[in-house]
């Protein structure tokens, strides 16, 4: 059996927001508290534009944005007989971006760097 790409290779795990903290703070030799900071300060500024009805975008990565979810009908799992009303709702809906979509479905890609803004040199 060919393995189609290194995600078939493990169990997938869980990584928290502590784990990403260690991970920044480890390749790029800032205290965790500071990262902690600026991680919590990014999560509640894209809370706080869904929040008002804006949408996140950040390119190559992906699109946060709010979404009405319509009024339904629902069926209760240990009482299929029952019906349940399930009213409209607002939700986060998360569109990845082509990078992050590349970089899903043929893991071997690497992603090329950004390129630094403003580096031309000026006649």
């Amino acid at each position: 059996m060919e393995i189609s790409n290194k995600y078939d290779q493990r169990i997938m795990a869980t990584v928290s927001k502590k784990i990403i903290i260690k991970r920044i703070s480890e390749k790029r030799g800032i205290r965790e508290a500071e990262v902690r900071l600026v991680v919590q300060e990014f999560l509640d500024g894209v809370a706080e534009a869904l929040e008002t009805g804006d949408r996140c975008e950040f390119r190559g990565f992906g699109v946060f944005e709010v979404v009405n979810r319509k009024a339904k009908v629902g069926r209760n799992p240990k009482n299929p007989s029952v019906s349940i009303a399930i009213p409209e709702r607002k939700a986060a809906k998360f569109l990845a971006g082509r990078s992050l979509r590349t970089l899903l479905e043929n893991p071997e890609t690497e992603i090329a760097p950004r390129k630094k803004r403003g580096s031309k040199k000026k006649n």
